[in-house]
């Protein structure tokens, strides 16, 4: 079993950086892949970016390419969202989750069986 608590959400300014964090406890983290997701009330939740167990291969959704670097310390059990020139588009609670393999094999929530419990990301134009 897997549990996951993210950190780091915030109210920030269009075009500010933000950072958030996911620590995750149990056996099997370092071998399986970690994600992010994103959603706002109404709306179906949405893959973010994701790494692999390894952390040397990663995916992102078109959205948010070339500003947000998805990473994670496997010694310190953490996965991290670095976010920058964030928009208002992006305001949306932002979920951590861990995936089934050791490669990134989907980006579909329901293939994904531990979420925390998410941190608000609101960014104010």
């Amino acid at each position: 079993e897997v549990q996951l608590v993210e950190s780091g959400g915030d109210l920030v300014q269009l075009g500010g950086s933000l950072g958030l964090s996911c620590a995750a406890s149990g056996s099997i983290y370092s071998r399986i892949y970690m994600a992010w997701f994103r959603q706002v009330p109404g709306k179906e939740r949405e893959g973010v970016a994701a790494v692999s167990g390894g952390g040397t291969d990663t995916y992102y959704a078109d959205f948010v390419k070339g500003r947000f670097t998805i990473s994670r310390d496997n010694a310190k059990n953490t996965v991290y969202l670095q976010m920058n020139s964030l928009k208002p588009e992006d305001t949306a609670m932002y979920f951590c989750a861990a995936g089934r393999s050791y490669a990134i094999t989907s980006m579909t929530p329901l293939d994904f069986n531990y979420w925390g419990q998410g941190t608000q990301v609101t960014v104010s134009s």
